[in-house]
């Protein structure tokens, strides 16, 4: 390997700065997810979805209909479902708990976010200066696989005890090569 390369600081400190990544967007959920429990929230729920449909193009406004009639017929459910989520991958995120379906479950909850109460960003117009976050949370998530993938798994997270004791557990945690080969069989 290039000496440069293994030589700096980047390189020998990957296992750490990937670990630390990986917490600090968990928190960073944790706290939106919490956000989703203060009061007066679900209250204000359906007139977000209802702001974020105003202004859209019209091969849109089925799409903002559907969710403008959903989120007023039951905008408890839909808030706090997106409460729990995001909580849980947090979690998953700080703890490294089954990683491989938070990220991909995480980037999926993350354009929903964007396509529903952010609106895609839009309306796209001259004052427009903000595609949204959701879409920048999903290519966050995408980053961590690719991460995983090319620097192997995290050797500091809850996939890699449980790994040990059973390798199964890497299909639902790892996109990468294994972290311990697997068992001889006998």
């Amino acid at each position: 390997m290039n000496e440069a390369r293994t030589g700096s600081w980047w390189y020998r400190n990957a296992q750490t700065l990937k670990t630390a990544f990986r917490v600090v967007f968990g928190v960073i959920w944790l706290i939106a997810g919490a956000f989703k429990f203060a009061p007066g929230l679900v209250d204000d729920f359906p007139g977000m979805v209802a702001d974020a449909a105003a202004g859209q193009p019209a091969w849109l406004q089925g799409w903002f209909d559907f969710w403008t009639t959903q989120s007023a017929a039951n905008p408890a459910l839909w808030v706090y479902l997106t409460g729990v989520l995001e909580l849980a991958v947090g979690l998953a995120l700080v703890f490294g708990f089954m990683r491989k379906v938070a990220y991909l479950g995480g980037a999926i909850l993350s354009m929903f976010i964007w396509a529903v109460p952010e609106g895609f960003g839009g309306p796209y117009g001259s004052g427009s200066t903000d595609i949204g976050g959701g879409v920048v949370y999903a290519m966050a998530f995408l980053m961590l696989i690719l991460i995983n993938v090319a620097y192997g798994p995290s050797r500091w997270s809850l996939d890699a005890l449980i790994e040990r004791r059973w390798s199964g557990w890497r299909r639902v945690a790892e996109f990468g090569p294994a972290l311990v080969a697997p068992r001889a069989a006998p």
